[in-house]
């Protein structure tokens, strides 16, 4: 056995407690007030839970390589369910060494935004030796509502040149697979005639597998949220950066979905980001609803996606429940939140001790546990 001596620990569920041990093995055996007698006290310092980034392209859009060579975006068709982000991860991307370095060890990486429908999610390990062992699960089917599907026009396949014509070819797919089941459960079609693409989207219109929406502007919101109720689709709202009322994330919160937000500190280039600033957070805070946070990885650093937080504070919101953001609100929001997210028994023994509060500009971790695994500790 191993321990942890935290003087100060963020537990990610929005407490904070004072000298107590954190004593693991792969997984967190106890947190106790007491020194534990048969574990080796490995480090001392303020205890967070391992960090988890909501959305990101970490692995698609490599550090140190022409943008040329980027895989966020397959350009063969706009309507790609089968399409699966793992397999454009490169897990030798000088980014995940860099995010393990501040405490970001598990990242939901999407395809982009270019298509209707870009293909699966999947959530990861940043610390994974290929992607066979980063896999932990998917995490939804990726579709992009707004500018970016109907900005690629000299892409392969249909492609859309209006919001609407977006809007009716993810209609045609969804009416086409809602009538494919029909069939299906009244006998009238077998299971070997029915096309990958309807197959793939099946689970989505069962509300099995949710959609991950890339949507920004309050009209596009409201859209998506028509089509989830038509369709009884489970959805997660991925950005948000436009939103700038109450209204809209009242209705959000009202169909019950959750948020994934941001970045903060992006460069807003294009016209449906013309109203996003830091401040519009402050609609989300009176409201919220079930929200976590994204780097959106290259768009902002993922190392930095815990400076993110600071916005959040100067809103008012309280050091313990910013963390929680980022630890056990993404992890809930994932579908990962009985093993992640939080510095609680039975849960992995994932957790980064830093020298001093990670809110304090000068401070850094020291030493980042992974599972149970020491996988980084400071050097300077």
């Amino acid at each position: 056995m191993k321990a942890v001596k935290a003087t100060l620990l963020y537990d990610g569920l929005g407490n904070v407690l004072k000298d107590v041990y954190v004593v693991f093995d792969g997984n967190i055996m106890d947190v106790t007030k007491e020194k534990p007698k048969e574990a080796e006290i490995i480090a001392e310092g303020v205890v967070t839970p391992a960090f988890i980034d909501g959305h990101s392209h970490i692995g698609m859009e490599r550090y140190g390589e022409p943008y040329q060579e980027g895989e966020a975006n397959e350009q063969m068709d706009a309507v790609l369910p089968l399409v699966d982000a793992l397999y454009s991860i490169y897990m030798d991307d000088k980014a995940f060494k860099h995010s393990i370095e501040f405490g970001v060890l598990y990242s939901s990486v999407l395809p982009g935004s270019g298509n209707i429908i870009g293909g699966k999610a999947v959530f990861i390990r940043n610390y994974g030796r290929d992607i066979e062992d980063a896999f932990i699960q998917y995490a939804g089917v990726k579709v992009a509502f707004g500018y970016n599907p109907r900005s690629t026009k000299d892409w392969k396949g249909t492609r859309p040149s209006t919001r609407m014509g977006a809007i009716g070819i993810l209609l045609n797919w969804l009416i086409k697979t809602r009538n494919t089941i029909a069939l299906l459960e009244k006998g009238k079609k077998d299971p070997e005639e029915v096309e990958p693409t309807v197959e793939a989207l099946i689970p989505v219109l069962k509300g099995e597998v949710p959609l991950r929406v890339h949507v920004h502007k309050e009209d596009d919101i409201a859209a998506l949220l028509m089509i989830k109720r038509k369709f009884g689709l489970k959805i997660t709202i991925e950005h948000a950066g436009d939103v700038h009322s109450r209204e809209t994330f009242e209705k959000i919160k009202r169909e019950g979905v959750p948020v994934i937000y941001g970045p903060f500190d992006a460069h807003p280039y294009k016209v449906e980001l013309k109203h996003e600033d830091w401040k519009n957070a402050r609609y989300l805070l009176e409201v919220r609803p079930l929200f976590g946070l994204m780097s959106d990885h290259p768009v902002t650093l993922q190392a930095n996606l815990y400076l993110q937080l600071r916005h959040f504070i100067r809103l008012g919101m309280s050091k313990e429940e910013a963390i929680k953001i980022i630890t056990y609100n993404n992890a809930k929001i994932l579908g990962v939140d009985d093993r992640l997210g939080s510095i609680e028994k039975d849960k992995w023994a994932s957790l980064v001790v830093w020298n001093g509060d990670p809110f304090n500009l000068e401070n850094y971790p020291t030493h980042v546990f992974a599972e149970g695994e020491l996988i980084h500790e400071a050097d300077y």
